[in-house]
């Protein structure tokens, strides 16, 4: 703990770029596991198990880990403000606590999935044909969630001190594994949908044990212990106070999307399956705002935690500037390669011409969102979470679905489907400066996480 903190010390520009690229790359490996499921059964099963893994499902999936990853960013909050300010006891009781919570959500999660997997796909009005293979593929995710949310939670604290790197390791060897379990279980053993949830789940159980053993061997000031593994009251208070929030938020993205899912699948499976693949392919996008994101926060927390308001407030404007940046040259990359990157994961004619058309139509709206990523990513690391979440369930998400319900019966059809994410973000994005403005930390101070 004696030595040089880079993150409240060092150059802000070098230092946010040395944390984002592990995260970047790591969530690079992230998404190339989950497409590699869907490019091997898009090519090699047939469309309707792209429609399966790509429809509903996906929703299904996103939302457990979306909400999830929103719960470990409270944890990650409070392990940063405590390692920036060098407490090392609650710095170990907040690692035990989430590693607590991590097990306990997993098997609850999944117990709960498990059984009410028929409704949730009767729910989303999935095609008749897709029932079997959806039914199939969740009932195995669900099997396995607590290796998901066990990592999710090892790695988010990791980052949380500034160890950006070695979750990436993890990733990788997670990504190649899954590559080659979905060529032996589905190209080979011929096991299509089972085969690569089978796939999916294993190496998840691998991630969250190699994660699992960097913490129990730990570094000095932090070492996870299985006996020590149990709540701390104020740091499951301290977690969750930041954590569900920001799981809510999550979730309110999730069930927007589902929504909108619904309605993508009352246009038939050609659609389901391009809008399905459309998730895999901007998946760049999202993967480098949502790494700079990550990136502020931690160098927030750090800074807060260390009482360097001005310094915070600096990388604010440095992080928005490089994210403005990449958003804007990757949008433009994937609306030029719209076509052959469709065609990597079908060769149906109809699936990859309305997949097109959906990414050319979309895509250079995608600037809006920089804003909301890098503002509420920096207001969590400060601990001001309530406003950030509110202003994100009613600009994003309350009104997608209310656009889904009032604007789409007057015009139907996929444009004024999509119109209603540019429509979000540009709303949501400026409530997000005004509150920014007003409201995150001018003055240097030493308290930690501070209450909206």
């Amino acid at each position: 703990m004696g030595e040089k903190n880079q993150i409240t010390e060092g150059v802000i520009w070098k230092q946010l770029l040395l944390f984002f690229f592990p995260i970047v790359f790591g969530t690079f490996f992230q998404q190339i596991y989950n497409t590699a499921d869907t490019i091997v059964v898009g090519r090699f099963v047939g469309k309707e198990a792209l429609a399966a893994v790509g429809g509903s499902v996906n929703q299904v999936v996103n939302l457990i880990v979306e909400v999830f990853v929103g719960l470990t960013s409270g944890a990650a909050v409070i392990v940063s403000q405590f390692y920036g300010a060098q407490d090392r006891k609650n710095l170990n009781r907040t690692i035990h606590t989430a590693a607590a919570f991590s097990i306990i959500a997993g098997f609850v999660i999944g117990v709960v999935g498990f059984f009410s997997s028929d409704t949730i796909l009767q729910m989303m009005n999935t095609p008749a044909e897709l029932m079997d293979e959806s039914r199939i593929y969740l009932h195995i995710y669900f099997a396995g969630t607590v290796f998901n949310l066990v990592y999710n939670m090892g790695a988010a604290v990791l980052r949380a001190m500034g160890d950006s790197r070695r979750p990436l390791y993890v990733l990788i060897t997670a990504c190649l594994l899954n590559i080659l379990l979905d060529i032996l279980l589905v190209v080979i053993g011929g096991m299509g949908v089972e085969g690569v949830a089978i796939a999916t789940i294993f190496c998840q159980g691998v991630s969250a044990v190699i994660v699992a053993a960097m913490l129990i061997k730990g570094q000095g000031y932090f070492k996870l212990e299985f006996k020590k593994i149990r709540f701390h009251g104020n740091s499951l208070r301290s977690v969750l106070r930041i954590g569900v929030p920001a799981g809510i938020e999550a979730a309110m993205y999730c069930v927007a999307n589902i929504v909108i899912q619904v309605f993508v699948n009352r246009l038939g499976t050609d659609h389901v399956a391009a809008w399905g693949t459309f998730g895999k392919i901007d998946a760049v996008f999202w993967m480098v705002v949502n790494a700079f994101s990550i990136s502020i926060t931690t160098f927030v927390g750090q800074n807060y935690g260390a009482g360097k308001t001005r310094r915070m407030r600096k990388s604010v404007l440095v992080c928005l500037g490089m994210s403005y940046a990449a958003a804007i040259a990757l949008s433009g990359l994937l609306v030029v390669f719209a076509e052959p990157l469709y065609r990597l994961f079908t060769t149906d004619h109809g699936v990859v011409e309305i997949g097109v058309y959906m990414m050319r139509f979309l895509m250079p709206s995608y600037f809006l969102y920089v804003a909301i990523g890098i503002l509420s990513g920096a207001l969590r690391g400060a601990g001001k979470v309530l406003v950030p979440v509110i202003l994100t369930c009613g600009g994003v998400c309350i009104l997608r679905i209310t656009w889904m319900f009032a604007v789409l019966p007057v015009f139907p059809g996929i444009e004024t489907i999509m119109l209603s994410y540019p429509v979000s973000w540009g709303i949501t994005a400026v409530l997000f400066v005004i509150y920014y403005i007003r409201r995150f930390p001018k003055a240097e101070k030493s308290v930690m996480a501070s209450e909206n």
